[in-house]
This record gives C-alpha cells, sequence and structure tokens, in this order.
C-alpha cells in the first residue's frame, strides 16, 4: 500500500515549537531549553508577549542577534548567542536559581532523551558521550509551575560510518531506562504526532496530528496511551 501524503510540510521542530507556544499566557516568565525549545520564541500566536528567563543570569533574553552583530558576552545557558529586550537584567547564579527555585516561573518548555508513563523525565546522561552534568534541569522540573516536554516522538539512531538507519528507539516508555532527572514532574508532552497529559491514570492522547492515525502514534510509543472521548485533531496552520 502506498504511503499517504503528508499534509503539514513543514520542519517536525517547527510543528513541535508551534504547538507549544500555544500554551504559553501573555506574560509568562517561561525558560526554554537548548535546542528545539528555542523555537518556541519565534512562533507565539499574535499578541502573547512572554518574558524569557535563562538559568546563566538574565531575564528579558531576545531572540538569536543577525549574523555579525553577536556579543559574546551575551549567550544563553547552552552557550548560543542572544540578544536582550529594553526591560531585560542580568545577575547572578544565586538570584537566578533562587527565581526558578522559589517558583516564580510560570513554565518551562524543555527536550528529554526519555519520558515514562508516571511524568519521570531523563534528559542529561547521553549514552556513550561525556556530559557535565545536569545543569539547570534538575532545578526547572522541579521549580517551574508547568513542565512542558517538547520533543520528537522517536530518535533515529545511524549508522556513523554509512548514515543508514540502524534502529528507531521510542522516547515516550513505560519506565525510564536512563538516569533521572526528576520524578513525576512532567506535565505535557508535546511532539510532532500529538499532545500528551500526564495523568494519574497515565498518559492521555489529548491531541493527534492529522497527519498520523491513532495506532501510528501507539506503535511508536511503548507507554501504553489512553483515548478520550474527545480527542481532538492537532491545527497543522502554521502562525
Amino acid at each position: 500500500m502506498a504511503d499517504r501524503v503528508k499534509k503539514d510540510t513543514r520542519d517536525p521542530r517547527v510543528i513541535i515549537a508551534t504547538r507549544a507556544a500555544q500554551e504559553l499566557v501573555d506574560g509568562d516568565v517561561v525558560n526554554l531549553g537548548i535546542g528545539l525549545p528555542v523555537i518556541v520564541a519565534n512562533c507565539l500566536p499574535k499578541g502573547v508577549e512572554i518574558v524569557l528567563q535563562s538559568e546563566n543570569g538574565m531575564m528579558g533574553m531576545g531572540p538569536a542577534p543577525e549574523k555579525g552583530r553577536e556579543d559574546v558576552d551575551i549567550t544563553n545557558a547552552g552557550g548560543g548567542f542572544v540578544s536582550m529586550e529594553p526591560y531585560a537584567m542580568c545577575f547572578d547564579s544565586a538570584m537566578s536559581f533562587g527565581l526558578i527555585r522559589g517558583g516564580h516561573v510560570d513554565a518551562t518548555i524543555l527536550g528529554a532523551l526519555e519520558v515514562d508513563a508516571h511524568g519521570n523525565i531523563a534528559n542529561w546522561i547521553v549514552p556513550g558521550k561525556s556530559v557535565p552534568g545536569m545543569g539547570g534541569a534538575m532545578d526547572l522540573v522541579v521549580g517551574a509551575k508547568k513542565v512542558i516536554v517538547s520533543m520528537l516522538h522517536t530518535q533515529v539512531v545511524k549508522d556513523k560510518a554509512t548514515g543508514e538507519v540502524k534502529r528507531i528507539d521510542k522516547k515516550i516508555l513505560k519506565e525510564c531506562r536512563l538516569p533521572l532527572t526528576a520524578v513525576g514532574v512532567v506535565d505535557l508532552i508535546i511532539t510532532e504526532m500529538g499532545v500528551i497529559e500526564v495523568r494519574p491514570e497515565g498518559l492521555v492522547l489529548t491531541e493527534i496530528h492529522p497527519d498520523y492515525t491513532v495506532q501510528e502514534v501507539q506503535n511508536a510509543t511503548e507507554a501504553t496511551l489512553i483515548l478520550p472521548s474527545n480527542l481532538k485533531e492537532m491545527p497543522i496552520a502554521s502562525r
């Protein structure tokens, strides 16, 4: 049987970031993780203004500057070049993590290597690679009022020599296998396939992208997904 024609031609990361941006409310203080979550700042609905906090010591972080206008002293926590909004302020790590641990961050949007049916998250150990530690993720996922995991639904592992696909790893599991960043903290999981809420009874698929069937989403997920009676269609129209 021929493959179905996909209706949504956007980069999957943009699909995810656009949907994640819809979870934010005007005036929210938000921390965006490195990588895919950074795109969220460019996908906000009209009229929504958020204040970006960076755990390396900035409130009012702006978008990436134009090429050639980077300032080596203005970076995000991942070392990427950013700008500063007119109202921005910088401070030391004690103040930054005081804000995070004090519950003053409304939402954190971050990636993950694994999430499980209990809302546990593992996002700091990359198998086979040396890492310095979990950074600010440990504090953010327990200090922010809402934790949104935004990630590709599966991980494609390729052969380094040939570039051929060796396997496709599932990232939404029954139980995390990697060392945990935190236990039971995830509120929402957003992927290119749909939106999944973490509830006491398990993982509830509340929205599905129209390019996929429920069976395809379940096949890409190790954990059993709960289907509500009012399963919605994930919007595909760009902002």
